[in-house]
């Protein structure tokens, strides 16, 4: 089988998408399927790690310019492809539909949302669920397009039943749909049907190690994170480090971690200064350093404004590190075992949260440490194959 999986994104580039093809990638041609990625970034061929070709576009220039050479990308190495998996609505979607193909299915993977974060990008702060409900004016009209570019795939597949029932709602007829999990807990997983090793459980640092891992962008609602944190460093501040040349960080407090890169990074830097937070920024990790990371600190907090399918937490779930996730998220019920759950939209929420997990920590990294089934990319994979199948 030819498989063209198209991503607006691919390593070394960071992102939940990226890692999902090449990881997807991976199983595929193991399987002894020919594969091929188109994505934007460099010019040319290139080869993946199991010798898969990618196929690299420019990204300068406006949106319709990278659309338009994006498209004729499309119509070179996908042309006789039996299948074209795409993992954007509108940086590839769009050059999807302009590329006119007619011989390979067209099937749209969605884990994000791309009209809701382009309204956090410009400072919008309601979560998924609530925007959609309230959609009106400007939106109401990009939303009415995206219905129609959606309308052009011959499978949508969803990441989570979660955003399958706001598109439901949203959305009037929309293509044959479906829902493929995420792989859990980690891109090494073994197959779904054996367990997790147990970890043993974290024992807090002193002071209490904060981790982010992600994307530095709107939805993220990091600046709350970074306000809760030195709302704690103040309070502690002003508790009892009078008499100090140089306040030293004190029993009881704690310190963040930010691991990644975006467009924020530059804005969340100063008002971190600004706030004089103990906040240190790295840059995006992967393999054994992520690993490491996930080691060396006591709790991943994800305070997005919505969360659909968060790889991050699995990731650090599979290691014991215990996670504090919004309560808005499209992770299953099985997903979320041994995670800790709030309300995390204000500082306020997200130091309460935060505190709480720290007051019973040993609890916390107990349940964190628990077995779960496990999801393979490799049943992920099995499940793509079989809709390919039935789609032919």
């Amino acid at each position: 089988m030819k498989i063209v999986l198209a991503t607006g994104i691919y390593p070394p580039d960071i992102g939940g998408p990226a890692t999902y093809v090449e990881c997807l990638a991976r199983e595929f041609s193991e399987k002894g399927n020919e594969v091929r990625v188109v994505t934007y970034g460099g010019i040319g061929l290139g080869l993946g790690s199991g010798g898969w070709k990618i196929f690299w576009v420019a990204k300068h220039g406006g949106p319709l310019v990278r659309w338009w050479r994006y498209s004729r990308a499309l119509k070179q190495h996908a042309a006789d492809a039996d299948v074209v998996v795409a993992f954007s609505s509108v940086s590839v979607g769009v050059p999807l539909w302009l590329s006119g193909l007619k011989i390979p299915k067209r099937i749209l993977r969605l884990g994000g949302d791309f009209l809701w974060e382009r309204y956090t990008d410009r400072g919008g702060m309601k979560g998924l669920r609530e925007w959609y409900n309230g959609v009106t004016g400007y939106w109401l009209l990009v939303t009415g397009l995206m219905g129609r570019l959606l309308r052009q795939f011959d499978h949508i597949v969803f990441s989570t039943r979660f955003q399958e029932e706001l598109y439901e709602k949203q959305y009037r007829r929309l293509s044959p749909y479906s829902v493929i999990e995420n792989p859990s807990p980690s891109p090494s997983s073994s197959p779904s049907s054996s367990p997790s090793p147990s970890p043993s459980p974290h024992l807090a640092h002193q002071p209490f190690r904060l981790l982010f891992m992600g994307r530095f962008v709107g939805f993220k609602n990091l600046f709350s994170l970074i306000h809760s944190i030195a709302g704690v460093h103040e309070l502690r501040l002003r508790e009892g480090a009078a008499g100090t040349d140089q306040p030293q960080l004190r029993e009881g407090e704690m310190t963040l971690t930010m691991v990644g890169d975006g467009p924020l990074k530059e804005k969340l830097q100063v008002v971190s200064d600004q706030r004089q937070a103990p906040v240190a920024f790295l840059p995006p990790v992967s393999g054994a350093d992520k690993q490491k990371i996930f080691a060396e600190h006591d709790l991943l907090v994800l305070p997005s404004l919505t969360e659909i399918s968060p790889n991050v937490a699995l990731e650090a779930r599979a290691t014991g590190l215990p996670v504090l996730l919004t309560s808005e998220t499209g992770l299953s019920e099985a997903l979320r075992q041994g995670m800790i759950i709030a309300k995390l939209r204000t500082p306020e929420e997200i130091r309460a949260a935060i505190m709480d997990v720290r007051m019973r920590y040993p609890e916390v990294a107990k349940s964190a440490g628990q077995t779960f089934p496990e999801r393979s990319w490799q049943t992920v994979a099995e499940e793509y194959i079989a809709l390919f199948k039935r789609l032919a």
